[in-house]
């Protein structure tokens, strides 16, 4: 059942969603080589109860995720654990997908980042995977559905010959981390849900170097490219209202940068 959102939790979710946001200035000073996946999670951690919030991940699912984050490096998509012995090297890109509940409402988003000197091949990749989740997210208008949000994310990013994991999907949230619909990273335009007023989802790209099968590792959790070859994931929490569509996950410095594309999204009415 996919629930619609009062004005009210729609503003709950954007307290969280910034909190959400702000963990990313934490490990943007932190993230370098020699850095544990551990000692990451611990600043993530500690960031997130400094700010009134709990982690949204720490203890979710079965078995329960033990970590704040789920950090995911070079092959490993999502879901990454935490350990003391997984060190980020230079050349890595890194996935830290992470989320606050504050007063009960929960925010989500992931970055992957580029740490030191990395391959240009692997730069292209995040790169593309950001800008497949701004094309999608252009499809977000009135009379659309979520299939046209699919096939945009779909289209760019097999344009660009990279594959796109479909087991994987975006989200509802709100009270839940995870809530109807799903969001799928591909699809039919014309398909699938129609958007509305009062959703708050997760548009989460998924995407590969290589073929887009996956498989899942020993510890339940991590997921990694059947092939070996990295994945890149960007993901972010947006809210459609009344007056347009906001991305609630996004830094100062992201807001900057994706200024137009944001006062387009504001300009498009429900």
């Amino acid at each position: 059942m996919i629930i619609l959102k009062s004005h009210e939790e729609i503003e709950l979710i954007k307290k969280a969603c910034e909190i959400t946001s702000s963990c990313y200035e934490v490990v943007e000073k932190a993230i370098k080589p020699g850095i544990s996946t551990y000692e990451l999670d611990q600043l993530i951690y500690q960031h997130i109860i400094s700010c009134d919030a709990t982690p949204g991940f720490l203890n979710y699912g079965e078995p329960p995720f033990p970590g704040s984050a789920c950090i995911s490096i070079n092959e490993e998509v999502v879901h990454g654990i935490p350990k003391k012995d997984r060190i980020i090297k230079d050349g890595d890109i890194v996935s830290v997908d992470l989320g606050a509940k504050y007063q009960g409402y929960n925010g989500d988003s992931a970055r992957t980042y580029l740490v030191g000197n990395v391959k240009k091949k692997w730069v292209d990749l995040v790169e593309a995977a950001e800008e497949s989740f701004w094309q999608g997210l252009k499809q977000v208008k009135k009379g659309n559905r979520l299939g046209d949000v699919g096939f945009a994310v779909q289209r760019y990013s097999e344009m660009h010959g990279y594959g796109v994991i479909r087991e994987l999907t975006g989200h509802g949230i709100g009270a839940e981390l995870h809530e109807d619909p799903n969001v799928l990273n591909y699809g039919k335009k014309g398909r699938g849900v129609r958007l509305e007023a009062g959703m708050v989802l997760c548009l989460e790209p998924m995407i590969t170097e290589g073929d887009r099968n996956i498989l899942i590792a020993e510890d339940e959790w991590t997921i990694i490219t059947r092939d070996k070859k990295a994945a890149a994931h960007y993901e972010n929490t947006f809210a459609i209202t009344e007056n347009g569509v906001e991305v609630l996950t996004l830094t100062d410095v992201e807001r900057e940068k994706y200024a137009k594309e944001l006062a387009d999204l504001k300009a498009t009415k429900w």
